[in-house]
């Protein structure tokens, strides 16, 4: 679509910040006004649309607005769903990627341990979260106290980094990752790379597949803007960490 306004802001509105084009509330989709409690968030998103299409009359795609696509997720549908998606994102702590090891061979069972048990025992020791590890695809169940222990972690999160959770926890296949990323206690090239694990030692011998290379690349996309958003949400200074 043309750009229609030479000047993106954040202004100050009632329950937090707004964003204005030309003077005008940007609005969602369902018609309410974007409202983000987090100043360098709201900022980070009036950046985006000054940047949108050059200036007044160029073309813009949503696509150069993914921060504002996240915030608007969670404005629109996780605030009213908030439980819902709570319970959803910490039952990824049923199947946790982490806790699913090969048999074999030795250098990628090695790998696993040595990459992915540190988060485990990350998330025992900061969530009180101790998770079960099992070889091959048979299913390990885990206990619920450990389970009830994601939820709360999850829990203790807003809606705004919930929609940053709802976007790296799927594409990981770890709740355990996911929190890691949103406290900040690792960046999301590393998440992306603990994610890709095996599929990256399989490369390593069989070497690369350009399907493969598309579809990781675009993962590595999510990760990196759920990783931005989080931080900004959160307050943190943008450093651009995750890209």
């Amino acid at each position: 679509m043309k750009r229609f306004w030479d000047r993106a802001e954040v202004i100050d509105v009632t329950r937090g910040l707004g964003i204005v084009l030309d003077g005008k509330p940007m609005r969602l989709p369902g018609g309410m006004p974007l409202t983000i409690a987090a100043r360098p968030l709201a900022e980070a998103i009036a950046a985006e649309w000054q940047a949108a299409g050059g200036a007044k009359g160029g073309e813009m795609s949503f696509a150069d607005t993914p921060l504002t696509r996240l915030a608007g997720t969670a404005q629109e549908r996780i605030t009213p769903h908030r439980a819902a998606t709570i319970d959803a994102l910490a039952q990824y702590g049923e199947t946790d990627l982490l806790c699913y090891r090969a048999a074999a061979p030795a250098a990628l069972v090695a790998r696993q341990a040595r990459e992915w048990q540190p988060w485990l025992d990350w998330a025992a020791l900061v969530h009180d979260a101790p998770l079960k590890v099992t070889a091959g695809i048979r299913h390990v169940a885990q206990e619920t106290r450990a389970l009830s222990a994601l939820r709360a972690a999850v829990a203790v999160y807003d809606d705004l980094v919930l929609a940053g959770l709802g976007i790296a926890v799927p594409s990981l296949g770890s709740v355990v990752l996911g929190l890691a990323l949103a406290a900040g206690a690792m960046d999301g090239a590393t998440a992306h790379a603990l994610g890709m694990l095996d599929e990256l030692f399989q490369e390593e011998f069989w070497g690369t597949d350009t399907e493969a290379l598309k579809r990781r690349a675009a993962v590595a996309t999510d990760i990196a803007l759920a990783a931005r958003f989080m931080d900004l949400a959160q307050g943190r200074i943008d450093t651009g960490r995750g890209t």
